[in-house]
């Protein structure tokens, strides 16, 4: 099943021959390939762009293998190109498998794909647009490989927006389906819940995992699938790469050291599986360097991760709430603010401080507010800041938003996933 995700289409028609590489970036399975080689591909078409100018090369594909050289990849895209009036595309699919190899005609020299990437932007009738999943090949190096000649177009599966205008059914009960399942492009395509589950845990064990085992060259999978397991039990949670590797050696007995934590931490957040969100001090205008707490790029592979028996309900609304933020393109962090009232020195989190330009909104997250004193907790972070930007506070327990005496505003959950306008 095809369908239109126009919200990052338009950002590909909008650098379209703008002499850059555009880089579409997102975890494997997200929609990247369908986006680029299908949509962007039938946009080109509908716009009278002949097929025989759009190369396309999956390098993912055993068929395409010998591409995997980036010299034997810029000769085969230079011959058709070359001495042509005509103007070409290039899409290049998984784009982290093309290989660093020796240069044919220099010793002790070694082309890799920026080299030959950078050489295919030189030509003035070719538009160049990739595709990876490891933001440490890829996202990091825009600015300094590409030398600045790159644009990134990150892409993240469907956001409840996208999967209710799919699914078109009763807005709670896709809000309960997205709350178990998450927005992988592929479950729309799947009947029943044992094909969803089996997919998330299949898409879990024989992608994701493979990809950082191989792509790091990783010896310890089991610690890998440790850490993940943590991680997917602490959600919306602070936490550490110490907490981990205390965890880690005392319950499961790994005998693993702080150091491979912290690398096997970066190597997931490498493979766009999961985010790491810092606390900032909303007063002292600092970062903290830990604890933070880690998000999962999609909420269906983490409760894969956990067989689908452990369901917090606030956490994963928290957890989609962080999706969708980064998502609309905001800037976000943990927020701190100190409580001194009455000789106290207490530290209080505010869930998300999001920034947007020089306009920023404070979030706080609560799935159910079930007493006065529940409500007087969440709120008083959000005055605490004693600033006049918005405050909201997101819920799923009320049957319509309000703004309260304090102009605080109480965003049922739908609308605000709906809405994009919600926040300013």
């Amino acid at each position: 099943m095809l369908f239109a995700r126009n919200h990052y289409l338009q950002q590909i028609i909008d650098r379209m021959w703008d002499g850059q590489v555009k880089v579409i970036t997102g975890i494997r399975r997200c929609g990247k390939s369908v986006l680029l080689f299908e949509l962007f591909n039938n946009y080109l078409l509908n716009n009278k762009t002949p097929s025989e100018n759009i190369i396309r090369i999956e390098l993912d594909k055993r068929k395409n293998a010998k591409f995997r050289n980036p010299i034997r990849l810029s000769e085969y895209i230079e011959n058709l190109v070359t001495n042509s009036k005509e103007k070409y595309y290039v899409f290049i699919d998984e784009v982290q498998y093309c290989k660093t190899v020796p240069d044919t005609e220099e010793a002790n020299v070694t082309v890799n794909i920026y080299d030959m990437l950078n050489e295919l932007k030189g030509y003035k009738n070719l538009d160049v647009y990739v595709t990876g999943s490891n933001s440490r090949m890829l996202s990091r190096d825009i600015e300094t490989e590409f030398r600045g000649r790159a644009s990134q177009i990150h892409i993240f599966p469907l956001s409840f927006k996208e999967f209710h205008s799919i699914y078109n059914g009763d807005v709670k009960e896709d809000l309960e389906l997205y709350m178990l399942y998450g927005g992988m492009p592929h479950l729309v395509n799947l009947k029943n819940s044992n094909q969803k589950k089996d997919y998330l845990s299949s898409l879990f064990d024989e992608v994701y995992l493979k990809d950082i085992i191989e792509r790091n060259s990783l010896g310890r999978r089991d610690v890998l699938e440790d850490i993940l397991d943590y991680l997917s039990s602490s959600i919306s949670s602070l936490t550490n790469p110490n907490n981990i590797t205390n965890s880690l050696n005392s319950i499961k007995h790994s005998n693993v050291s702080i150091n491979t934590v912290t690398n096997y931490l970066k190597y997931i957040q490498d493979s766009f599986l999961i985010n790491e969100v810092k606390r900032y001090d909303v007063k002292g205008k600092r970062y903290f360097d830990y604890p933070n707490k880690y998000y999962y790029t999609d909420v269906g592979l983490r409760n894969a991760r956990l067989n689908f028996r452990q369901f917090d309900s606030g956490h994963i609304m928290e957890n989609i709430i962080y999706n969708e933020l980064i998502l609309r393109g905001y800037s976000v962090d943990i927020g701190i603010v100190t409580d001194r009232r009455n000789q106290n020195n207490v530290q209080k989190e505010i869930d998300f401080v999001v920034n947007f330009g020089d306009k920023r909104v404070y979030i706080q997250s609560s799935y159910e507010i079930n007493s006065l004193e529940k409500q007087n907790n969440e709120l008083d972070s959000l005055r605490l800041t004693k600033d006049f930007f918005k405050k909201i506070i997101i819920q799923n327990d009320i049957p319509e938003s309000y703004s309260d005496e304090s102009g605080i505003l109480h965003c049922k959950l739908i609308d605000f996933l709906l809405n994009d306008y919600i926040l300013f």
